[in-house]
């Protein structure tokens, strides 16, 4: 057992299994008391009890909530638990979440609100009433967990939708909330889960592959994840004081490899002196200016 977070409070929201649960294992190896969370008992591989039973196993503190942080309420309550249970909250991982993959034109409304709702509302939700404590403690540290599909995907637009929406979200309330000394950041992870592992996300990962927007290196290494504790060192690192300039980022982690996100930036520009540009200057300007090099991902298939 570590005391890189001794007395530090966490939440980790889909800790039932994979990589929820590895990430509250590894915060309590080091020290934190955390609070487990999955929608409901009795989930087959693993739940938010059973977790907190591991943690207290090896010596560590832990309570479980089971409930859908989709809902506002419920997620308040989730706040509330870790409050009521160990005086404060410091850490919040927002992991919860389930995607409905199917191709754009076959989805439906029900498909997106349950993938959107899951990931990206839920982040809000339980963000929206931690950074409540987490204000006035001034000190805190929220990772919420994105995806390299919300640089494009393939089979299922709702989670890349939801995805891009907490990349959004992360710098929006990194730069409320940095003031306060809570830093807000993002990681998108590859590992080996039953989500990651399923036929139709494999089946995702083909399709991708074959339209151009993925290389093959990345596509075997999404079809040969590293397990989920491979992601946690990182995250503990970005809990620590010694983060608490990393603001705002995302990052990726896979296996031994991380990296971290550019910065959006105005890549170029073509500027009208005076009135507006006129259909035809922009059928010439932009192919020469502002496209230059650039190839479409998806481009029309020969008949």
């Amino acid at each position: 057992m570590g005391d890189r977070l001794k007395d530090k409070v966490a939440i980790v929201t889909g800790s039932g299994q994979g990589i929820g649960q590895a990430i509250a294992v590894a915060f309590a190896r080091e020290g934190a008391k955390v609070v487990t969370n999955n929608r409901r008992a009795g989930t087959s591989g693993g739940d938010a009890e059973t977790v907190a039973g591991q943690i207290t196993s090896m010596g560590g503190q832990a309570v479980p909530f089971f409930g859908s942080i989709s809902e506002f309420g419920v997620a308040e309550k989730l706040i509330k638990t870790a409050v009521d249970n160990f005086g404060r909250l410091d850490i919040l991982v927002n992991n919860a979440g389930a995607d409905q993959p199917r191709m754009v034109w076959n989805m439906t409304e029900e498909d997106w609100d349950i993938c959107l709702d899951s990931f990206l509302k839920g982040s809000f939700n339980c963000t929206r009433f931690a950074c409540g404590v987490m204000r006035e403690q001034k000190w805190g540290r929220i990772i919420n967990t994105t995806s390299t599909a919300w640089l494009g995907t393939v089979g299922h637009c709702n989670y890349g939708a939801a995805k891009a929406g907490l990349v959004g979200l992360t710098r929006a309330v990194a730069r409320e909330m940095g003031r306060y000394g809570v830093t807000c950041n993002a990681y998108a992870p590859t590992a080996a889960t039953r989500f990651t592992l399923s036929e139709d996300i494999v089946a995702g990962f083909k399709k991708r592959f074959e339209a151009g927007l993925m290389t093959k290196e990345r596509y075997e290494e999404l079809t040969n994840p590293p397990s989920p504790e491979t992601v946690a060192p990182f995250l503990v690192y970005l809990c620590t004081d010694q983060a608490a300039d990393i603001n705002g980022q995302v990052f990726d982690v896979t296996g031994g490899s991380i990296a971290i996100y550019s910065e959006p930036i105005k890549n170029k520009i073509i500027k009208k002196k005076e009135g507006l540009w006129s259909v035809d200057e922009l059928i010439d300007q932009v192919p020469k200016v502002l496209l230059e090099g650039y190839q479409n991902p998806a481009p029309p298939e020969k008949a």
